[in-house]
């Protein structure tokens, strides 16, 4: 891809001389956040990346293995002095006012023109009072934040496009909900966990998971405390790997699909509960940074909201303009399956997508619980510690969880990703490429599938040659297997009646 290097552009010139504080930047999006800003964006100033200690590791020490991914390989050989562009400051979502030293806060009042609200914890089953906090507390201390700053031009919080997935059309606006941000967080402060665990059950009646509630209450909260601020709400849908930059198909994490495809790629999912007739609303993370990027700019030139109303949002999702469907995922796996096979394999892999519930049951307690449970019993036998089940286990509620997505299509608006698109000239839809229509997406989901072999379970694609010649031992152990299933059935059935 042309990079046109060198090239003034509007973007690029918006970004000359700023400086960009970033929550979230050891996360997915986050990593490539920095990335893309350091390497495609030459004169921007610094970048204030927000960082705690965790499990045990200071912030000094999780941004050196941060900067030993991958993915700032490029940016290394093409901008070789980039950290000299990064200060830390030492903060916490979860703390009061992100735990910012006095001195910190100072400096971003005084010195930060963009903000780029990226953190979150995405987990669907997390505690409601560390998701509340994280997702949605942050946000209002973020916003506490922007209303003392002197020189802000941009503030984009990072939401979800499945923010208000209980209603069937979802719009590029806010909307009102039973709950507000005051009542949650009177509730979360109010109470202890058995009464919050309880609550969440009724707090979630319309929502799938806490992950996409606690998203709509920070939404909320943007109408009350974003107005006369330069802000807007951008909604990403599922985010998988990189399309072209830095590298295709990378990623860092087993969230959404991504685990269902390397569950299935080692031969360990036999079951994924959804409607392959329905549309994938997931989308290349870097193509989304490219338009979270440019959606700063964008802001940064709108006049400031005077209601909540006003607030610019952002639908960036793929299943208007160019579709993808869960069968076209499927098929990028049947295909490495015979191109690309993991030496890590367990199994011969095989499966199937599932719509019927009764179906996915029954597969998923005889292809999965079943021989999880005889392989437990063995290892129990041989002095070893079981753990299959307890695997399988995992996998049937990460597969639940998913289902509601792949199950399910909602209708979508994104005029106003459309409009931000038509804005840019040339250089820049070039620069900070995300328009659909332009995605092959065959060659994106074969990368993406190649990618989570290579930099998840960590199997480079030397192994193939070898990886085949096992797969073609364990497809004959698979059949043996199934003949001497097949054949036991038959005798216990011939036992019974005769």
């Amino acid at each position: 891809m042309e990079e046109c290097d060198g090239k003034s552009t509007p973007i690029r010139e918006f970004y000359r001389g700023t400086n960009v504080f970033i929550t979230g930047c050891t996360g997915f999006m986050g990593k490539v956040l920095v990335e893309k800003l350091l390497r495609s964006c030459p004169h921007i100033a610094k970048l204030f990346l927000m960082l705690r200690s965790k499990k045990g590791k200071d912030w000094q020490t999780r941004l050196d293995e941060t900067f030993q991914d991958v993915i700032f390989d490029r940016l290394k050989k093409e901008v070789p002095d980039f950290e000299q562009k990064i200060t830390i400051v030492s903060g916490d979502c979860q703390a009061e006012q992100l735990g910012l030293s006095s001195s910190d806060r100072r400096l971003i009042i005084e010195e930060v023109d963009i903000v780029f609200h990226v953190a979150a914890t995405v987990r669907f089953d997390e505690k409601l009072n560390i998701s509340f906090n994280t997702n949605a507390k942050a946000t209002e201390d973020i916003l506490d934040l922007a209303h003392e700053m002197k020189k802000l031009k941009a503030l984009i919080l990072v939401s979800t496009a499945y923010s208000n997935c209980h209603l069937p059309d979802i719009e590029e606006k806010l909307y009102t909900y039973p709950y507000t941000y005051n009542n949650m967080k009177a509730i979360v402060n109010s109470g202890n966990d058995k009464i919050l665990d309880a609550v969440t059950k009724i707090l979630l009646e319309d929502w799938p998971n806490i992950y996409t509630f606690t998203k709509a209450i920070a939404e909320d909260l943007m109408r009350e405390k974003g107005i006369g601020l330069p802000v807007g709400i951008f909604r990403p849908a599922i985010g998988v790997g990189t399309y072209k930059e830095p590298i295709p198909g990378w990623i860092d994490n087993f969230n959404g699909p991504t685990a269902a495809v390397v569950a299935a790629l080692v031969g360990m999912l036999r079951t994924f509960y959804a409607d392959v007739s329905k549309k994938a609303n997931i989308i290349p993370v870097d193509m989304s940074i490219n338009a979270l990027i440019a959606s700063a700019w964008d802001i940064a030139n709108r006049p400031r909201p005077q209601s909540g109303d006003d607030i610019r949002v952002y639908n960036y999702v793929s299943v208007l303009q160019n579709r993808v469907y869960w069968s076209d995922l499927i098929k990028a796996m049947s295909a490495i399956r015979e191109t690309a096979p993991s030496i890590k394999t367990v199994w011969y892999p095989y499966g199937w997508t599932v719509s019927n519930r009764f179906l996915h049951l029954f597969i998923t307690a005889t292809m999965h619980f079943l021989p999880a449970a005889i392989v437990d019993g063995i290892l129990f036998l041989t002095g070893k510690k079981p753990k299959f089940v307890k695997l399988y286990k995992k996998a049937y509620l990460f597969n639940e969880s998913l289902a509601h997505f792949g199950l399910r299509e909602w209708n979508f608006t994104n005029n106003n990703v459309l409009e931000l698109h038509n804005k840019l000239d040339e250089d820049d839809k070039s620069i900070f490429y995300f328009d659909f229509k332009d995605v092959d997406w065959n060659k994106f989901l074969m990368n993406f599938t190649i990618g989570a072999r290579v930099h998840l379970i960590k199997d480079d694609l030397s192994t193939v040659p070898q990886a085949k010649t096992k797969l073609r031992r364990l497809y004959i152990a698979d059949l043996i297997l199934k003949i001497i299933l097949v054949s036991l059935l038959f005798w216990i059935l011939y036992s019974m009646y005769h």
